[in-house]
């Protein structure tokens, strides 16, 4: 009851698996992947196992179409189940049951598999690889993203709309299971899932730039930590604090100036800036020069 796309990224070697649903929590269910190994997803009457069983099995060195002809020959219900995988050498399988409920069924394309059940028409996961096929300048997870936006526009589940996530993986394979998740992200109840998915992915991306910011301020690199923090603003304007950030960062280059400007801003807005700001001088952890103290805090 759900329409989700498995694949993995031929530049990077990235894998993933996107979904959404008329589902409470459909992440929770669906979605599978290990770094350096797969992507799976389970739906239709869902059958968990198949996930970690799967990544088991390709972990183990089995391909993507004999992990998922195993799973299948040893499930009685393999008829209700659909499922995709996807390995790290870009083998793909599918499979929709004959038990599934329309409309239901999957398109495989390079290094990718588009499936949907109680879909309102056949359009939908075609629209999907589709989408998919043509938005090769995209990062792989707004790639998925975006193919997901195309199901919907195609018709989506019949049943309307409530959940979706997406988890996507690095190429590398690592010790353990939790290492190398890129982008693990879920909507669990919302009107709109796949634009709040949207949304969700931006404020990622720029917590990304947040965080490179946060570890170029620790190393004393100012100007790299300000071109940082200034795109993770440009990405979630909506944030004050990385306008707070991006402020204190210019305390340490040539705009400082422009730094007292946005802090002021921020500091009028939420006060508790002030104090915070203040915790970290008092710390040493931020060194502020007493001029500019003045200027901020009187």
């Amino acid at each position: 009851m759900t329409y989700s796309i498995v694949a993995r990224d031929p530049k990077t070697g990235e894998m993933g698996v996107a979904v959404q649903s008329h589902y409470f929590s459909v992440g929770s269910v669906v979605t599978w992947a290990k770094a350096g190994v797969g992507a799976v997803a389970t739906q239709a009457m869902a059958e968990i196992s198949y996930g970690p069983l799967g990544l088991q099995l390709m972990a183990a060195g089995r391909s993507a179409p004999e992990a998922l002809a195993a799973l299948i020959k040893a499930d009685p219900k393999a008829e209700t189940r659909q499922v995709a995988m996807v390995d790290a050498k870009g083998h793909v399988a599918a499979h929709t049951g004959s038990k599934c409920i329309p409309h239901a069924g999957h398109v495989v394309g390079d290094q990718v598999s588009c499936q949907g059940n109680i879909m309102r028409n056949e359009k939908v996961w075609k629209a999907m690889l589709k989408s998919y096929d043509i938005n090769t300048r995209m990062r792989f997870a707004e790639r998925l993203v975006t193919a997901l936006e195309a199901g919907e526009e195609a018709g989506g589940d019949a049943r309307g709309k409530q959940s979706s996530a997406i988890l996507t993986v690095s190429a590398k394979l690592l010790p353990n299971d939790w290492s190398g998740r890129l982008v693990e992200l879920r909507v669990e109840d919302h009107p709109s899932p796949v634009s709040e998915l949207k949304r969700l992915l931006r404020f990622q991306r720029g917590y990304e730039w947040v965080n490179k910011g946060d570890d170029l301020l620790t190393s004393e690199k100012y100007e790299g930590a300000l071109k940082a923090y200034e795109k993770g603003l440009e990405l979630v304007p909506e944030v004050l604090e990385l306008k707070y950030w991006v402020g204190l960062s210019m305390l340490k280059t040539k705009e400082k100036e422009r730094g007292v400007g946005i802090l002021r801003e921020v500091f009028a807005k939420e006060r508790i800036w002030i104090k915070i700001t203040k915790a970290m001088v008092d710390s040493g952890s931020v060194q502020i020069d007493p001029g500019i103290a003045r200027k901020l805090f009187g």
